[in-house]
């Protein structure tokens, strides 16, 4: 694959004026031409220039920083003997029917996934089990449905590929290594191995392009817990390219995927972009800090933006999916607003996995066959679905420039120009974007690879907790409903 170039000097001179959403679906109204989904904005903060290729309009003050000499450019910063690795941080994702039920478990024992209160943290494990059993059936079925396996490994080692190839054609000879939260490769063992290869100073550059905790942040927590246990970790130079919502090159990789499936519409012009992002609990943004919901909008603006270049002017909305638990999660939930938008008589929808950067079961099963059947059942009668970026190239070519760019911060960041505009969460490293956007880190469960039954010591003290938990359960019941064995056999008094 060949890189397309991107000249610095017609990026540095484009300027992406400030989006006003216009008022929105699902409660309709119109300008002169699009109606959108309204969504709350933040405070524009507009900064003047910036070493890296960003569109956005909205930042935040950096607040994660150290301070850091003169920084040149990156080829001037790359000694003969340095040893440049690069980092994918991604969610992994089981590669077999067998490896569902203990992905489950690794996901759900992460306190970023599910933050129990100080109080009940000791019922993380416990929880994560019960909620991984309850699961696995019908995720295996979601999951036999796509092949028997997610493909999340096999396009995650090919973006790797592809970027390491990239690095090459720009100059820049790097190992690039793939480290995955919940599966194989699981981040420790790629770890291990830019040990093996001398690797001295490392780019960390997770697949997500908005910053969440629940995902850049539970990836960085890993990280940060392996790097202090290691000599060799704590001496090695790195910076973490936290999010790139905002990069002209993967701004424009989307516009051009929506376009071409806009084209396979008989009225392109009538079809509603429906926008679909990960979401996260509620909480997450309004009590921890999380940028997600933030970061988002301003990526979906940024993307209408760049249509709106080329005369594409369509509906749109942003919903969120793959909620989990009874919580409240950021809203409108995907499945609600794809049946709203059927009630308001749209008959032509686009679905766009915003968040996702891959394929996978969110979007081979979940989009693809659940909100499909569901769109269809709701009177929405054409769908389209815009495909993950996957390998390509503009696309590809855009991280292997962020990863450029980032070198002449490796070990330190600039703080020199704070005129100069950042996405909402700036580069840093592991420890300063930590302190500051998941400053109440929790200890992190080590992976699990497969279940272990029978007189295990391990089993033992889980079984043991469960026990003792059906046993306080019944006791409650007992005492509120005054029915039972208890009562029953006269150890409790009869009401």
């Amino acid at each position: 694959m060949n890189c397309p170039a991107m000249s610095a000097s017609a990026s540095s001179s484009r300027s992406y004026s400030t989006f006003r959403p216009r008022p929105l679906l699902p409660q309709t109204s119109h300008d002169s031409q699009r109606s959108v989904l309204h969504y709350s904005r933040l405070p524009s903060e507009v900064f003047a220039t910036s070493p890296l290729r960003l569109l956005g309009k909205h930042s935040l003050p950096l607040r994660a920083v150290v301070t850091s000499k003169n920084i040149s450019s990156s080829s001037g910063v790359i000694s003969g003997d340095e040893k440049i690795g690069v980092l994918l941080l991604n969610l992994g994702g089981p590669e077999t029917l067998d490896d569902v039920q203990p992905f489950l478990f690794n996901l759900f024992a992460d306190p970023d996934i599910i933050r129990l209160p100080p109080l009940f943290q000791f019922l993380q494990k416990p929880l994560a089990q019960f909620i991984s059993v309850a699961r696995a059936p019908k995720s295996k079925e979601g999951y036999a449905s796509i092949g028997g396996g997610s493909p999340l490994r096999h396009i995650t080692d090919a973006q790797a590929e592809e970027i390491s190839k990239c690095l090459s054609e720009k100059n820049v000879p790097a190992k690039v290594y793939v480290g995955m939260r919940y599966w194989h490769p699981f981040t420790e063992e790629a770890i291990e191995q830019i040990k093996t290869d001398g690797i001295t100073k490392l780019v960390v550059l997770p697949l997500y392009p908005q910053f969440s905790i629940s995902t850049s942040g539970s990836s960085l927590r890993l990280l940060e817990r392996i790097f202090r246990e290691d000599e060799y970790l704590v001496n090695m130079q790195h910076t973490v390219i936290p999010s790139w919502y905002q990069r002209e090159g993967y701004i424009k990789a989307m516009a051009n995927l929506i376009q071409n499936e806009l084209g396979k519409f008989d009225s392109p012009s009538q079809v509603v972009i429906f926008f679909s992002a990960h979401g996260v609990p509620l909480a997450y943004v309004e009590e921890a800090g999380d940028p997600y919901k933030a970061e988002m909008e301003e990526c979906v603006d940024l993307i209408m933006e760049e249509l709106d270049k080329r005369n594409i002017t369509n509906a749109y909305t942003l919903a969120y999916q793959s909620r989990v638990g009874p919580v409240e999660w950021l809203k409108p939930y995907t499945e609600e607003a794809i049946t709203e938008l059927g009630k308001k008589g749209v008959e032509n929808l686009l679905a766009v996995p915003i968040s996702f950067v891959s394929e996978h079961i969110e979007t081979l099963e979940e989009i693809d066959v659940e909100y499909k059947e569901l769109a269809l059942k709701s009177g929405i009668k054409n769908w389209g679905r815009v495909p993950a970026l996957g390998t390509e190239p503009l696309f590809i070519s855009d991280l292997a420039d962020a990863v450029v760019e980032s070198l002449p911060y490796v070990g330190a960041m600039a703080v020199s120009n704070l005129e100069a505009r950042q996405s909402l969460v700036p580069l840093g490293s592991v420890e300063e974007l930590l302190a500051t956007y998941d400053s109440q880190r929790r200890e992190l469960p080590a992976p699990v690879t497969m279940w272990e039954w029978g007189w295990t010591r391990s089993a033992e003290t889980w079984n043991g907790r469960a026990a003792m938990l059906a046993v306080l359960a019944l006791l409650v019941l007992e005492v509120t409903t005054g029915k039972g064995f208890l009562h029953q056999w006269g150890i409790l008094p009869s009401s």
